[in-house]
């Protein structure tokens, strides 16, 4: 890896990996998931803010706490039952959550976050028809929903095994799709990347991705390396 501070041509093959994987424009590094974790949650909550999710894995909800705000999970009923068979347990509940946003306050909910697989679940996954029908309930109260999307791959196989319509569909149409659905990503690139360190923020928005690069530069490291070697930056970009 090319070890430079700024500029480093390791970034940009990581940057387009990520671009080319998620489809969202702006790529931020970060040492690991939970870096991530803390930037979006320092710029997104605070007092009397709500973060919505399947299930919050453990440093997402200890990184929406530290910042003051609140997380509630809302799994599927099917997700709470270990002995009964079902595809997909991973799923948020969607009367659940439109309920959750009518009672707590659209204005008071700053991102819904879909975990899949869902990791404190069981690895349950999540399906496609869940993760589309999340994305019109959040559009519809314009709330940005995000994917912590550590085990991404396997969940698009568990689409492609499991979900009517999409067994003729290659892993990387499938996932293309899941992250179609999104305003933005955190990941731990120490799954399914393969990584032995290092993670991102994948954003859709530029002024969030803005906000979130300023925090980035006073506390992870410099946009084009974000507290990772150039060595782990590349090791991430091939997987």
């Amino acid at each position: 890896g090319d070890e430079s501070y700024a500029g480093s041509p390791s970034f940009f093959r990581f940057e387009n990996t990520i671009k080319k994987i998620t489809g969202l424009p702006y790529i931020i590094p970060t040492h690991q998931g939970r870096g991530a974790e803390k930037i979006i949650f320092t710029v997104l909550g605070g007092e009397g803010k709500i973060f919505l999710s399947n299930t919050l894995f453990d440093t997402t909800r200890a990184n929406i706490e530290f910042s003051g705000a609140t997380g509630i999970d809302l799994l599927c009923k099917e997700g709470t039952q270990p002995t009964i068979p079902a595809p997909f347990k991973g799923n948020i509940d969607l009367q659940a959550l439109e309920k959750t946003i009518l009672e707590k306050g659209a204005e008071n909910i700053p991102l819904v976050i879909l975990t899949i697989t869902n990791n404190s679940g069981g690895g349950q996954p999540v399906s496609m028809e869940n993760i589309k029908a999340t994305q019109q309930i959040c559009q519809h109260y314009k709330i940005p929903m995000f994917i912590d999307a550590c085990r991404f791959a396997e969940n698009a196989y568990f689409i492609k095994l499991r979900e009517k319509g999409y067994a003729e569909k290659s892993i990387p149409e499938i996932v293309r799709e899941m992250f179609s659905y999104a305003d933005g990503c955190t990941m731990s690139a120490k799954k399914d990347a393969f990584a032995n360190i290092g993670g991102f923020l994948a954003i859709k928005d530029d002024a969030l991705a803005m906000q979130c690069r300023n925090l980035l530069i006073i506390t992870e490291g410099f946009t084009t390396y974000g507290g990772l070697a150039g060595r782990d930056l590349e090791a991430i970009a091939i997987g």
